[in-house]
């Protein structure tokens, strides 16, 4: 048969495939365990297939919302990307480096590794990748990394990834049940009253106002006692050391809010030091120049217990050498005030 210069070439259609569900997605809702093997298929195509029907589980029409169940058959349909897709799928690919942080515990349920300031722990909101994106990378071979909670960008300290869904479901329910013990170190401004322990003030998010077309940045602030919105957020404070102008707190949380420490110290005239939200913003400058251009709160223990063995885990992550290093120039200080 002869070829045809600039004739259309064959291309192999794509088939529909069958896919055994392994322990890294029992127990995942079907729209989720999709969007996360059909890297590049847009979400709105996802649940469409769903709807449609074309994806069975064990050969039966299921719902977006059906729990995987270990050794269930899933058909995926023929699903062909786009050029563009494809395109700017591998081009992510590319564009996230693999990196491995420090890791603080590992076994075969889950890692806890130690995250440092400045680094999202997922990509999104204008953030290209994070923490899990490139874990993923550098350990291409393993079954499944999933955060199992979220710190803030400019917070450092103990983050968990799941190894196992078994695990993950099991650690997630114990953050949302309240049954993990989470303490963190802050330098709040001024000096904390002793006999302020509980903060207990409930919070609501909102948004600052963007530019024309765009969602304004994400906020959170302490809520009127009538507002339905806000949310029940308590904060226990023990303080640690005091300085000329510091004090050192070792802060517990019972409820895991978003921006919660921050906005509870503040609200109490003692932000956190270098907290570029809701701190002292002319102070931060100051600061950077004293050699603290981060903000000081550090994730710094962390207690669970263990998904499989049911044991209690303690975890803890020092403080990082800049934290460090500035503690020692307030200790300084104030011998040499002495």
């Amino acid at each position: 048969m002869k070829n045809i210069i600039g004739a259309a070439q064959e291309v192999s259609a794509p088939v529909a495939k069958l896919v055994e569900i392994g322990p890294d997605a029992e127990g995942q809702r079907l729209d989720n365990y999709l969007l996360r093997v059909l890297k590049g298929v847009p979400k709105t195509h996802v649940y469409r297939i769903i709807r449609s029907g074309e994806v069975r589980v064990n050969k039966g029409r299921a719902d977006a919302a059906t729990r995987l169940a270990l050794g269930d058959s899933v058909r995926l349909p023929p699903l062909r990307l786009s050029e563009r897709a494809e395109e700017k799928a591998e081009a992510m690919a590319r564009s996230t480096p693999a990196r491995s942080f420090p890791v603080l515990y590992e076994d075969e349920a889950f890692l806890a590794i130690d995250k440092p300031a400045g680094v999202a722990v997922h990509g999104g909101s204008g953030v290209d990748f994070g923490v899990i994106e490139q874990l993923r990378m550098a350990r291409p071979g393993a079954p499944m990394l999933e955060l199992v909670h979220r710190l803030d960008r400019e917070t450092s300290g103990v983050l968990l990834v799941a190894k196992k869904r078994s695990a993950l479901k099991h650690l997630q329910d114990q953050f949302r049940e309240r049954e993990t013990g989470k303490t963190y170190l802050a330098l709040a401004l001024g000096q904390w009253p002793a006999k302020r322990k509980v903060l207990d003030k409930p919070l609501v998010r909102y948004l600052l106002p963007g530019r024309p077309g765009t969602e304004g940045e994400r906020r959170v602030r302490i809520a009127a006692a009538d507002d339905p919105q806000g949310m029940r957020s308590i904060t226990l404070v023990r303080v640690v050391e005091t300085f000329a102008d510091y004090s050192l707190l070792e802060v517990t949380i019972k409820t895991g809010r978003t921006h919660q420490i921050r906005v509870h110290l503040a609200s109490e005239g003692h932000a956190i030091a270098g907290d570029d939200k809701y701190g002292d913003f002319a102070l931060n400058k100051v600061l950077v120049r004293q050699g603290l251009s981060r903000m000081f709160l550090h994730a710094w223990r962390l207690r669970l217990t263990h998904p499989a063995s049911g044991e209690t885990v303690q975890l803890e992550a020092a403080l990082p050498a800049e934290l460090a290093g500035f503690l020692s120039a307030c200790r300084a200080a104030v011998t040499g005030q002495g």
